[in-house]
């Protein structure tokens, strides 16, 4: 976990989706640094959460990045002076069924975050997740940050937009904002099953086979959810000092592996013997696509604190809790 220092002590800070896998966890360790935090999300009081017995901590606001006007009025009211914005629709499942809602909030949320902070100068940094996806294909891997935004697909092209979208409020209104691009998180707190990392330990936990959707073979790489925490902490606390401004920084354990080691490892790993299906059903989804992480670890002075291994461990005994 990063470690306490000053920047975060009484720091106001605006998280969007703070519900959410990823938000809860950030949201979890602002509190911990002494953070002020104000969180949005469409969600509130989710039953099953890393944040319960935490909520008493965050000024919790119910609604929707998608309407400017929520969205001014609680920058203009709280003043932030840090920003997470990681609300979006994340399944990609949904996105192919219902692009426009995807398209509203992963877009239209994302620059009614930037309008709403373009004339205010009390905001040091904002830091806005986007993901692998928003590369699209490339048969040069690992994907570096300078590679073109080509999302072909509903998730994929809401996330690449969103990008574009971020460098183009900081190029022509200097809107101190950063993009994050990491592999798969997974850890604590993740109730999308879909997901495989879940889902996985879910079945093996139960005695159950899995299934994989795809042939088995798609490549990824995988990140510990509180790894990935800490790279959007280290982005935003340094983001003014090193003149960061516009970039994007990808976050990777530089590790890709198959769909078929990942669900094998989950369930050695639980000490059951591996069992799965292979469906071979998988559309409009990337083979192969995995990061390189070179520029945060140089910049940033970030790298993974835990291996796949012992990330895995750590979320297995979340989960069997």
């Amino acid at each position: 976990m990063i470690k306490k220092n000053r920047y975060w002590k009484n720091k106001r800070v605006l998280v969007t989706g703070y519900e959410g896998f990823l938000g809860s966890n950030l949201t979890r360790t602002l509190l911990n640094c002494g953070a002020d935090i104000v969180g949005i999300d469409i969600v509130k009081n989710r039953p099953k959460s890393v944040l319960n017995g935490l909520r008493n901590k965050i000024k919790c606001i119910k609604g929707d990045i998608s309407d400017f006007g929520l969205v001014k009025s609680v920058i203009n009211k709280h003043k932030p002076r840090v920003i997470f914005h990681l609300a979006a629709e994340a399944i990609v499942g949904k996105s192919n069924k219902d692009p426009i809602k995807t398209f509203k909030s992963n877009i239209e949320g994302t620059w009614n975050i930037l309008e709403a902070c373009r004339d205010k100068k009390f905001i040091e940094a904002i830091v806005s997740a986007s993901s692998d996806k928003a590369y699209g294909i490339h048969k040069v891997l690992p994907y570096k940050e300078n590679a073109s935004l080509k999302g072909s697909h509903p998730y994929d092209a809401s996330k690449s937009c969103a990008d574009i979208l971020c460098y183009t409020y900081w190029n022509t209104y200097g809107v101190p904002v950063c993009v994050t691009r990491c592999g798969n998180l997974y850890g604590a707190g993740d109730f999308n099953f879909s997901r495989i990392v879940p889902d996985a330990i879910n079945c093996s936990l139960k005695g159950r086979q899995f299934k994989i959707r795809s042939d088995g073979k798609f490549t990824r790489d995988y990140v510990y959810v509180e790894d990935a925490v800490n790279g959007y902490m280290l982005l935003a606390e340094k983001m003014k000092k090193l003149k960061l401004y516009g970039e994007a920084f990808n976050f990777s354990d530089e590790n890709p592996i198959t769909v078929i080691d990942v669900v094998e490892r989950i369930y050695k790993l639980t000490g059951r013997k591996p069992s799965y299906k292979i469906l071979n059903q998988a559309q409009y989804e990337i083979k192969h696509q995995y990061l390189c992480s070179g520029k945060a670890r140089k910049i940033l002075g970030w790298k993974p604190e835990y291996t796949l291994d012992e990330g895995m461990r750590k979320t297995i005994e979340w989960y069997e809790k």
